[in-house]
């Protein structure tokens, strides 16, 4: 049968990796065609747009972006008429995709929504959309299941999340062979710095995360760097010997870190299986903040805090993510008692999120779903 699949961003070319993965597995004919990134045309996928072309973010960044993505929209929509794929999958990425499914749903694709719009978070009449336009939807996050179908009366799939495979299933570098293939000091302990994927935010984050260093001296700070920026995008900003920079291999990284200082986003979950103590950093333009803050509903931002319901990371916010609060926050998850208790409210995490085979149950529930389409 075929597939076509949609990501927008660096986590929804992981996710969308495994699922093709999965997909492949299921149908030993699967012909699938993608937007995303390497990591899924190193699945299987025939890869149409990379998601390096489509990662706007913020209000300004996209309104200053529209003509580009009215152009992708188009395009999009041209391609899948060519293709025909007996279903179509998307993954996040909601500004994009749910304006491809209205499509979609008019000219009668059959449409599969994989990891959820967070309409919880903000915007949520977005559901009327989704209940026309979406055939079957495949949630992650165990809270979102009760949300559509007690509050929308809309039926999920929950199939857990497929983070929790991901970290899995990725071979991990000793500690003495990966600081000595990227330069770092083999006995400093490490604070790990994710500061994002899009160069609007990490320019925002990094230099914010970086001003703990001095208060710091016994511990290397190493920035995770993503498969989406250059080195020279990053060369500002390792003045420090005490800075490193790290490419491509964030995993590798959080799994022999002390703590982390992180963006919010999927970041904050990764950080967290990993079980890693962490801050979690956010700063937007002043006017997109005072837009989002309007629209998101939310008493967190962070997803550990999400899905827990309760504060277990420390959230740095705005105004709050400043030199002071940054050395603060870090300064308690090194050691003591915030320390040991961020890491046991980790493991009831782990249990909330729904155990492994994510990709798998989703990978059986759209090839069910595509089959009905004959």
């Amino acid at each position: 049968m075929k597939y076509y699949i949609i990501a927008g961003e660096a986590s929804g070319d992981l996710h969308g990796s495994n699922l093709i993965k999965a997909l492949r597995e299921k149908d030993d004919k699967a012909n699938i065609r993608c937007w995303g990134g390497d990591l899924m045309k190193a699945a299987g996928g025939n890869l149409v747009k990379h998601y390096k072309e489509m990662a706007f973010m913020g209000f300004l960044e996209v309104i200053g972006n529209i003509n580009q993505i009215f152009k992708n929209i188009d395009f999009c929509k041209q391609d899948i008429s060519k293709f025909k794929p007996d279903v179509i999958v998307f993954i996040d990425y909601s500004g994009f995709n749910l304006r491809i499914a209205s499509w979609a749903k008019k000219n009668h694709f059959r449409t599969n929504y994989y990891i959820s719009p967070q309409i919880w978070a903000s915007r949520e009449g977005r559901i009327n959309k989704i209940k026309r336009d979406i055939d079957a939807m495949h949630v992650i996050l165990p809270f979102e299941k009760e949300f559509y179908e007690k509050k929308h009366n809309f039926p999920v799939n929950f199939v857990g999340h497929p983070l929790i495979d991901a970290i899995g299933d990725i071979p991990r570098t000793a500690d003495h062979t990966f600081r000595k293939e990227n330069g770092l000091d083999p006995d400093q302990p490490i604070i790990a710095l994710l500061p994002g994927s899009r160069k609007q935010e990490v320019e925002k984050m990094l230099k914010l995360m970086l001003s703990a260093t001095t208060t710091f001296p016994d511990y290397q700070f190493v920035i995770a760097g993503a498969p989406s920026l250059d080195l020279d995008f990053y060369k500002p900003f390792i003045k420090s010997s005490q800075v490193s920079l790290v490419s491509n291999k964030t995993y590798d990284l959080l799994s022999l870190s002390r703590a982390a200082l992180v963006t919010s986003g999927t970041a904050t979950l990764e950080t967290a299986l990993f079980k890693i103590p962490q801050v979690v950093c956010y700063r937007a333009n002043w006017i997109s903040y005072q837009i989002a803050k309007r629209i998101i509903t939310l008493k967190f931002i962070s997803l550990v805090n999400l899905i827990m319901d309760k504060e277990v990371v420390k959230e740095l916010i705005q105004g709050d993510l400043n030199h002071k609060n940054i050395v603060d926050e870090l300064g308690k998850i090194l050691e003591g008692p915030d320390r040991e208790k961020q890491l046991q409210a980790y493991n009831e995490l782990q249990k909330k999120l729904g155990g492994k085979g994510a990709s798998e149950k989703a990978a059986s529930l759209i090839v069910k779903n595509a089959e009905q389409a004959h």
